[in-house]
């Protein structure tokens, strides 16, 4: 069994069944051996992007979450820790975070965004 994060563009594919969803990615969220977590950040991120005009999402991240059966995973102080400690050349604070609760919470991340990728110690997927 694996615990999975995605990545906030990965929820929005997931969510409006985009063809940038990977193989790879369908098979492991459909695997009821995984478990499938998305983020407060990713609702605080697509938030975000909504308000300064940059998403059209017209949905809420809590209600898709739960539609999908995924599992909402809060911000921590130790998530924040580890992300503000971080020695990564990445500025982005959403994806400092998602990386940040993957590696406190032993996940795979689940995301397109070949930076995840240089993040020391994540596993990407």
């Amino acid at each position: 069994m694996s615990r999975l994060l995605l990545d906030t563009h990965v929820f929005l594919w997931w969510a409006k069944a985009s063809p940038n969803i990977r193989a790879g990615w369908v098979e492991a969220i459909l695997d009821d051996s995984n478990s499938i977590h998305v983020s407060a950040v990713t609702a605080w991120e697509v938030e975000t992007k909504k308000r300064i005009k940059k998403l059209d999402f017209n949905d809420d991240v809590g209600r898709v979450v739960a539609e999908f059966g995924f599992e909402a995973l809060s911000v921590t102080l130790d998530h924040a820790s580890v992300a503000g400690a971080l020695d990564w050349d990445h500025r982005d604070p959403f994806d400092r975070m998602l990386v940040a609760q993957a590696l406190s919470n032993d996940m795979v991340l689940l995301s397109a965004d070949d930076a995840m990728k240089s993040a020391p110690g994540v596993r990407v997927l």
